[in-house]
């Protein structure tokens, strides 16, 4: 299991999100709005709102380093109902993140993992990072971001890519 991978990318796109969510308020006041108000958006009436994506985009960060390395994951109650709420939600899961080696993932690549939605059914823990815990990070990253963006955000690909390790 790459360390580099799974700690150090989700903590990278855990930060971006809350940097995009930091923009929230200057966006807001700048359009004469209540800032609450993007947390209930969402792009289909179907699809979760801005906090469950950003809740989602958590929970699959933690629990996938719990799975991976067998170590228990904090518990959120889900009960976020401001911004701040849901940037500190996203700081707590970055600082637990960051507690994190190498060492831990040890022989996390051949562990059973088994996921609530498919109660039975187990993956290896190289197919559950490659096939859920990757795609579905980026995906509840990826909606919250298109929800602030179809909502009038100044945001783009930087914001949502963040710093690059560019040379030259």
């Amino acid at each position: 299991m790459n360390h580099q991978a799974l700690i150090q990318q989700f903590i990278k796109m855990l930060n971006n999100l809350d940097a995009i969510l930091a923009k929230v308020p200057a966006y807001a006041d700048a359009k004469k709005f209540d800032p609450a108000v993007l947390l209930g958006a969402r792009l289909a009436p179907d699809q979760f709102s801005l906090t469950r994506q950003v809740q989602i985009a958590c929970d699959t960060a933690k629990l996938s380093a719990s799975r991976l390395s067998g170590k228990d994951a904090p518990v959120h109650e889900d009960n976020e109902k401001t911004l701040e709420e849901l940037r500190a939600r996203i700081q707590s899961v970055v600082a637990y993140l960051s507690g994190f080696s190498e060492k831990d993932f040890s022989g996390a690549g051949e562990r059973k993992v088994s996921l609530p939605r498919w109660e039975g059914k187990t993956l290896t823990g190289d197919e559950y990072f490659v096939h859920h815990a990757i795609p579905n990070l980026f995906f509840h990253v990826t909606t919250a971001y298109a929800i602030l963006r179809h909502n009038g955000m100044d945001i783009g690909k930087k914001d949502y890519l963040g710093s690059l390790p560019l040379k030259g």
